[in-house]
């Protein structure tokens, strides 16, 4: 019986010795690093420019006259000094709340360069501008009333960084 009992002994030490020992309990793992960082973390292209709007108005023509616009002639809607030669132009209201308020610079199909809303129109027009042209009436008069197309880029919108 001895000789069993050391047998059975020698057996269970062989099973010890030989099974792999338990692994230690799991630590939490920290989040696998991407190869790659988030999109929102890699600077990409600046978007694109707003594209211009465009946009067929009336056209008429103004001057500096007394008996023309507000101050003599000499000044604005919102108080601007018109001088002869500047390329300014009024807008109407409408024009207005799509963009077009003062100090937005607009081409006129027609014109060379850019023009700047200066004034504002009365009420009662709509879809129109008024080219102001200094004190050449004869300019104005032979600019008549007309359609033409207009084209204008609108202000980039402020980031909410």
């Amino acid at each position: 019986m001895r000789q069993r009992a050391r047998l059975a002994l020698a057996c269970v030490a062989l099973a010890l010795a030989c099974r792999s020992p338990a692994p230690p309990p799991e630590a939490p793992r920290p989040p696998a690093r991407e190869a790659h960082p988030p999109a929102a973390a890699v600077p990409g292209p600046e978007p694109a420019p707003p594209t211009h709007q465009q946009l067929a108005v009336t056209a008429t023509a103004y001057n500096s006259l007394p008996s023309q616009g507000v101050g003599g002639g000499k000044h604005g809607a919102w108080g601007d000094r018109l001088e002869p030669g500047t390329k300014t132009i009024a807008v109407s209201h409408d024009l207005l709340e799509l963009g077009l308020t003062r100090g937005m610079q607009v081409e006129i199909e027609g014109l060379p360069g850019l023009y700047t809303v200066m004034d504002r129109l009365p009420s009662r027009w709509s879809r129109r501008i008024d080219i102001h042209m200094g004190r050449d009436v004869r300019a104005a008069r032979a600019w008549g009333k007309r359609q033409v197309q207009i084209r204008w880029q609108p202000p980039v919108p402020a980031s909410a960084d």
